[in-house]
Order: C-alpha cells, then sequence, then structure tokens
C-alpha cells in the first residue's frame, strides 16, 4: 500500500515469523506458513496483507475484511471473516507496531559528511555520523557515534548529542544535552529563551534565562515543536516521553519518563509532569502546577490547578472527567428546559 519512491518494504513474511516477531499466537489452524507481503487497514487489505483490529469501533470493518491475516485481541476471533489467519495478542497495536517494523524499517542516511555541511573545528563527532548539506555544528559541541544531522539544521555551541539520534531538518539546538536514541524532527527548537521577564509600566526587563535542556534516552520530538530552556534551574524532558508536533513546553518544565504530550498542548513555566502522564491535543497547562504520575489530561482542557496522580481531568477549568460530565449533562438539560418554556 506504500509508494516506493518514500518507503522501502521488506519481505514478505509467513505467518510463524510475523508471530514471533510480535510476541503473537496464531490463532488458526494450519497457518504458520500463510505468506504476507504487506501491511494495510482493513477496508483497503487484501489476501496478501497483514491488517489489525485494537479499536472495537471497527469491528464492522474486521468483520468484512480480505486481510489474508489480522493481529486482534482473543475475543475478537470468533468475528473473523472466513478465511483470515489470526495473530492474537492481549495488546494488538503493539504487537501489530512490531511486525509492521518488520515490513518497513527505519531507513538512516549513509553515515557521510557532506561537504557543504560547516563544522567547526573544536566539535567532537563520534564514529558513523552522518551530516548533510547546510548543516552547522557549532564550537565544542559532541556529536555521539551513528547520529545523523539533517539537512541545514543547527547543533549550536556546546550542545551535547548521544549516541543515534536522528535530527530532523531546520532543527535548532543549543544549550541542551541530548540522550541517546532521541528522533528530533524537522523545524523543531530546543533551548532558546524561556518566556522571561519583569513586568513594567516603563518597559519590560528581561531576566536573564542561564539554564538548560536536558532530554533524556528515548524521546522523540515531533516537527516545529519548542522546548525553552530553564531560566534558573534546567528544563527536563524525561526518558521515554513522546512529544507530538507543535508542542510548547516553557522554561523550568519538568517531564518525568514515558509522558505523552499531543500536538498543540503547551505547558508553561515550572510545571511538573510526574511519570507517564498524557496530555490531549490542545491542552493548557498553567505555570508552577503539579501533574501527578499517571494522571490523563482529557483534550482542549485548561489545567489551572495541581492533578492528583491518576487522576483524569477534562474541561476549562480541568476537574475530574466525571464532575465535568455531570455539569455538562445539567447545562443541557437547562438549555431544554429553556427551550422548552418558550
Amino acid at each position: 500500500m506504500s509508494d516506493p519512491r518514500f518507503f522501502s518494504r521488506q519481505g514478505p513474511f509467513d505467518l510463524a515469523t510475523l508471530a514471533e516477531i510480535g510476541g503473537a499466537e496464531i490463532g488458526t489452524t494450519g497457518e504458520q506458513g500463510r505468506i504476507l507481503a504487506d501491511i494495510a487497514p482493513l477496508d483497503l487489505a487484501t489476501s496478501d496483507d497483514l491488517s489489525f483490529l485494537d479499536n472495537a469501533a471497527y469491528l464492522k470493518d474486521f468483520t468484512q475484511s480480505k486481510a489474508g491475516a489480522c493481529v486482534c485481541a482473543p475475543q475478537h476471533a470468533d468475528k473473523a471473516p472466513e478465511g483470515m489467519a489470526l495473530l492474537l495478542a492481549a495488546q494488538p497495536y503493539e504487537a501489530y507496531a512490531r511486525m509492521a517494523q518488520a515490513f518497513y524499517p527505519q531507513v538512516v542516511d549513509a553515515a557521510a559528511i557532506d561537504e557543504r555541511a560547516i563544522i567547526d573545528p573544536s566539535a567532537v563527532l563520534g564514529e558513523n555520523v552522518g551530516v548533510a548539506a547546510g548543516a552547522v555544528i557549532g564550537p565544542g559541541a559532541e556529536i555521539g557515534d551513528g547520529c545523523r544531522i539533517a539537512a541545514n539544521a543547527t547543533v549550536g555551541a556546546g550542545v551535547v548529542l548521544g549516541r543515534d539520534c536522528l535530527i530532523g531538518a531546520n532543527v535548532s539546538l543549543s544549550h541542551c544535552l541530548i540522550g541517546d536514541h532521541v528522533t528530533v524532527h524537522a523545524g523543531v527548537c530546543i533551548g532558546q529563551d524561556g518566556f522571561g521577564f519583569a513586568a513594567s509600566p516603563s518597559g519590560h526587563v528581561k531576566v536573564p534565562q542561564v539554564g538548560r535542556v536536558l532530554i533524556g534516552a528515548h524521546c522523540e520530538i515531533g516537527a516545529n515543536s519548542t522546548i525553552d530552556r530553564g531560566a534558573n534551574r534546567d528544563t527536563i524532558i524525561g526518558e521515554g516521553c513522546w512529544i507530538d508536533n507543535l508542542v510548547q513546553i516553557g522554561h523550568n518544565v519538568v517531564l518525568g519518563k514515558g509522558c505523552i504530550i499531543v500536538a498543540m498542548t503547551g505547558i508553561s513555566g515550572s510545571s511538573k509532569l510526574g511519570d507517564y502522564v498524557a496530555a490531549g491535543g490542545q491542552v493548557g497547562i498553567a505555570g508552577h502546577l503539579t501533574i501527578g504520575a499517571g494522571a490523563r489530561l482529557a483534550a482542549k482542557c485548561g489545567v489551572m490547578s495541581d492533578v492528583a496522580p491518576g487522576e483524569t481531568v477534562s474541561g476549562i477549568p480541568a476537574m475530574p472527567i466525571k464532575e465535568h460530565f455531570r455539569q455538562v449533562a445539567m447545562m443541557r438539560r437547562l438549555a431544554q428546559k429553556r427551550g422548552q418554556d418558550k
């Protein structure tokens, strides 16, 4: 289903191999040798394709799919159409993701230093590093083994990259230390001044931003996101955080391990998020707040006070989600009653 101009497909793979890759069990007898050549969504898949069912909303597509094989949870096995081989997994999307990576492994550009790159003589580059045309690596920067720096990216003075980092086109890195296996997509800015100033009728006074940005290993940062450096302490992004496109993270913010921050979210300065916090799209988090570990912030909510660990909140201002839904239902009933009274 992919365009070969952009994606290189591996395989084909037999069902037994895919089951081993994804940690799944074959749910149909005699299918170990069935060959799959590609991946495809349920409604477009053919007998040569592997598909998946993770969301019950797509059960109808599942029952009508022509996919040769499908990854699904055991409770949906009896709804599979005739002729479809099954790969059963408790977490079908995770299992499918591992199988899909076998078909489409990440492609890394060759380790070459383009003659049009600008690299300061004092910068230190590890082994097997690639630097594309127009990229700039500043004085004292350290680039770990296996890193790739794409076209027109800027790695500022003193910046440190760990091993096997992928830095996208037009990225700007300054005042930051980045761990191993971090992916920074195109257009990201990390380490610029935080929004720090003293308000004054005679003119606002800039507060020097003298902190850094520290990013742990195995993070991914989406296109055109920004992470400000700290004012008087460090901005910290914990290991394994995944940050979507167009996210703004202010100075002194701390993210724990494994946080998920969805597109167009803004986190104001000095707020702290515990491990595995998930923030939906367009969430706004006020400054100097504490969001407990495992909390979930529904899309578009405005967080103006601390959130307890494990709590799910929504609305503006954000409140426990059940309370928010009760208020919405009450407002709907009042509006309906008012309409009936006219």
